[in-house]
């Protein structure tokens, strides 16, 4: 490990301040993408912000953590599918789960009454060809400007990168599968 000397001039932006609503994409192979927006996702809420979560690959019925907590804290955490598509025993069914689920996002996030809205897995459904991303980005760019936008999941197609205002690629450096050891209650779910 090389040892750094601590910065000691912090140099602010010197560009104008501007508050607006913030599109941010998570998406990478590597671990944390939804971590880090459940992270925002607190973080806005214990600042009494009005938060909603959607997971686009997760069932209604679901009962991971993130579930459990979010319950608790009166976080809404709708899940919008009916799980990943290598469980799917009906593909055009899971389609059509992620397109409703869309409708339901899409007002939820033109209508304004979140500071933040996060979009939990939309990436697999966008890159599987089941919502559109021309319909994705057209709503992004007219939210409402207070809005914040969280978007999860490998494989952010260029354009929405392009869009977004911060985006953080996860990049996988070791991962606990390759070693044999399965997912964990807790850590995955």
């Amino acid at each position: 490990m090389e040892i750094e000397t601590p910065p000691l001039d912090h140099k602010r932006l010197e560009q104008p301040a501007e508050r607006r609503g913030l599109v941010l994409v998570h998406t990478g192979d590597g671990k944390g993408k939804s971590t880090a927006a459940f992270g925002l996702a607190l973080r806005a809420h214990g600042r009494g912000k009005p938060v909603l979560i959607y997971q686009f690959m997760k069932v209604p019925s679901a009962r991971f953590g993130e579930h459990r907590v979010f319950e608790q804290l009166g976080v809404p955490i709708v899940g919008l599918g009916d799980g990943f598509s290598w469980k799917s025993k009906d593909l055009d069914h899971s389609a059509q789960l992620a397109r409703e689920g869309w409708a339901r996002a899409e007002a939820s996030i033109r209508a304004g009454e979140h500071f933040l809205v996060v979009l939990d897995e939309i990436m697999y459904p966008l890159r599987y060809g089941w919502l559109p991303l021309d319909g994705v980005l057209a709503c992004l760019r007219e939210r409402p400007p207070h809005v914040h936008v969280v978007l999860t999941g490998r494989g952010a197609p260029a354009e929405l990168i392009e869009l977004a205002d911060t985006v953080t690629e996860m990049t996988l450096v070791k991962h606990h599968y390759k070693a044999g050891v399965p997912a964990q209650r807790g850590i995955e779910d």
